[in-house]
This record gives C-alpha cells, structure tokens and sequence, in this order.
C-alpha cells in the first residue's frame, strides 16, 4: 500500500459513513474497494437515485458518491431533490459526483445542483 494511502487511513476516516450511489455493480464495487483501501468505516450502496433517496429517509452519512447516469433518477436528479428539501436530514452533506464525462458544461450543472466535489472516472486510491 502506498505511503498517502496509509496516512488517510489513519486520518479519521474509519468514522466515516459513506454512501455510493451506482447502478454499475462492478464500479460500485471499484468504489467501495477503493473507500475500504483508503481507512473509511461505513460504506453503504444503492444501485440508483431513487433507491438511494428511499435509504436517505431513514439515516443520515457522511458523503454522497453519486454516479451521475443512471435510470430510473439519475444522480443529478437525485442530488436535486436533496437539496432543495428544507428538511432533507443529508440537506447539507457533502456530495461527490462521478462521471465519465468531464465537459465543462457538466461540472457546471453538477455544481449549481449542490455538488461539492467532481471525480472523472477512471478513478484510482490516489
């Protein structure tokens, strides 16, 4: 294991829940193994946006990864309808987007619906 992925590891992240929103059970996969790589505790998946919404219901994480395709919500749709809900419980929690497309115009849309953050897959622990 690489010297920066032991340092996140012991930075706290084994207090962390995060929740990876995918329908691709390969990447979700890729996703969860890289977060357990990197120290994090509590990685929890839905495989689309409105699986995902129906989970947020009842509990509160940490970080959204959220894969922006998909069907039947996508992420963005997704991302949308927690942040515009006044008394959504993960309102305010941090969201990541993933994609495979990196055009400008889209980082721009994902920003202006509440995303934080904006990973291009491929992605790696790095």
């Amino acid at each position: 294991m690489d010297q920066d992925v032991r340092d996140m590891a012991r930075s706290g992240l084994q207090y962390v829940t995060v929740m990876v929103v995918e329908d691709n059970a390969n990447m979700r996969n890729v996703l969860r193994t890289v977060l357990q790589l990197i120290g994090v505790g509590s990685i929890v998946t839905a495989s689309d946006g409105r699986e995902a919404l129906e989970m947020l219901r009842t509990r509160t994480v940490d970080i959204l990864m959220v894969d922006w395709e998909m069907k039947p919500l996508d992420g963005l749709e997704m991302i949308r309808a927690i942040r515009m809900v006044p008394d959504h419980p993960n309102r305010f929690t941090p969201i990541i987007m993933v994609s495979a497309h990196s055009e400008v115009e889209r980082v721009k849309q994902a920003r202006d619906a509440g995303v934080n953050e904006f990973l291009v897959k491929p992605i790696s622990a790095k």
